[in-house]
């Protein structure tokens, strides 16, 4: 193979070549290194000067007694590790697509869906897809989005819509939100509230950034209340709420999220909203056009068979009807 260079053409390494060195560099000892990838030393040592006539540079000084790298060849030692890495990667993924559910999967996820939801999802891939290296990232939804467009990231667990044509949505649930408030408010305990009560309320949102918070903020105007009802923020839930015991306001949380965050303290009360209750949607979220679609939507449906024991309404693959 050969490749345009200035005026002229040049030779390009081959794999084999690469590896030898590698193997060379890594070992400092021809021997060991030829039984590390499995050749002859002749062939390996072959190889090794193949790749200095290739390049047009000394790699290796060899010694009676030892084998040292030459400057160039600890530069180019580091690249050509990267290289077979990025070949390796490129394997898995080729082998990711011949047989699914295998490789690597990149999972973001919001961090107020993380710690109700990835007991769940990770229970689902270990019972069932034992070959998939499944790693979370949590996140907030901007930095998600980015990940996603750029490949950094897989699939998305996140709060929709999106609004975004290049991401496909798979709705997963729908989910009320719950009215949190100290032990001593008015409304703890209260079932049938209409949502006009939130007019009134010190509500305690999370910081900027998080989506839930612009939800609480769009509730809230759909309740007619014009001013950000924004005295004391949080960057988690779990802080959010111990605020509410503390008294200092009432918050708003979904229903994932209620048993978990209020079983810390006995001062706190729930109430609930009266028909229909705010809610938010949960959906995976794919690139669209995603190489591995199909994998994405059967895991979305095996998703929604084992959401159905939270408190949440399961959707259909189209959101067009509640399951």
């Amino acid at each position: 193979m050969t490749v345009g260079n200035i005026g002229r053409r040049r030779s390009l390494p081959s794999l084999s070549q690469l590896r030898a060195f590698a193997a060379v560099a890594e070992h400092l000892h021809f021997r060991d290194a030829a039984a590390a990838i499995g050749t002859s030393q002749p062939a390996l040592s072959g190889a090794v000067s193949a790749l200095e006539e290739t390049l047009g540079v000394t790699l290796v000084e060899r010694t009676t007694r030892k084998v040292l790298l030459s400057p160039a060849g600890e530069r180019l030692a580091v690249r050509a590790r990267a290289v077979l890495d990025e070949v390796g990667a490129l394997l898995e993924d080729a082998e990711a697509v011949r047989a699914p559910f295998t490789g690597v999967l990149r999972l973001g996820v919001i961090p107020t869906v993380a710690p109700y939801l990835l007991p769940t999802v990770l229970r689902l891939v270990h019972d069932r897809y034992p070959d998939l290296d499944l790693q979370v990232h949590e996140e907030q939804t901007a930095s998600l989005l980015d990940g996603l467009a750029a490949g950094r990231l897989d699939l998305l667990l996140l709060a929709v819509p999106l609004g975004m044509p290049a991401v496909t949505e798979l709705p997963l649930f729908d989910e009320d939100f719950v009215l949190v408030t100290p032990i001593d408010h008015r409304l703890g305990g209260r079932e049938g509230i209409p949502r006009e009560a939130l007019k009134e309320l010190n509500l305690l949102l999370l910081d900027e950034g998080h989506c839930l918070r612009d939800q609480a903020l769009d509730i809230c105007r759909e309740a007619g209340r014009e001013d950000a009802p924004v005295t004391t923020t949080a960057a988690g839930l779990s802080t959010l709420v111990q605020l509410v015991a503390g008294g200092l306001g009432c918050t708003l949380l979904p229903r994932t999220a209620l048993k978990v965050e209020t079983s810390r303290s006995n001062q706190l009360l729930t109430g609930y909203f009266a028909e229909p209750a705010p809610s938010r949607r949960v959906a995976l979220a794919m690139r669209a056009g995603a190489a591995r679609g199909a994998e994405y939507r059967e895991l979305a449906a095996a998703l929604r068979a084992d959401l159905r024991a939270l408190p949440v309404r399961v959707l259909d693959a189209d959101a067009g009807a509640r399951a």
